[in-house]
């Protein structure tokens, strides 16, 4: 059985801003895959509300212009996915790519409302 590894993470982005955050996630996404992920996915929330639960647009306190992106990255293992962690951020394509989506004056992507986490498996029925 394959244990993997993944980071979870749910963002806002801004509506108008979406085009170029998604060519931006595209290139940061083969970086990803440099370092080791097996797989990179990110998706634009369609259906947000469930009755009686949280959503993610409360999570993220998403403004009314925003779409929320909820994305995952797979990982061979924990010891990779830490490796990576500590080498992508590093990366100065990383730098130039993310640099302007965080401009405070056009700020595409604010990091300090992502929701993000490690998590290991506890059920996988795709094997």
């Amino acid at each position: 059985i394959m244990r993997h590894y993944i980071d979870g993470f749910v963002l806002p982005i801004p509506r108008i801003y979406l085009d170029e955050y998604k060519e931006v996630a595209k290139k940061v996404a083969e970086i990803w895959k440099e370092y080791g992920a097996l797989a990179y996915f990110e998706f634009i929330g369609d259906d947000m509300t469930l009755e009686g639960t949280r959503s993610f647009i409360e999570a993220v306190v998403a403004k009314e212009d925003e779409e929320i992106v909820f994305g995952w990255v797979v990982f061979p293992s924990k010891e990779v996915r830490d490796l990576a962690n500590k080498k992508v951020p590093t990366d100065p394509r990383m730098t130039e790519l993310v640099g302007p989506l965080t401009n405070p004056e056009k700020l595409i992507f604010d990091a300090s409302r992502m929701v993000y986490g490690g998590f290991k498996p506890l059920v996988q029925l795709n094997e």
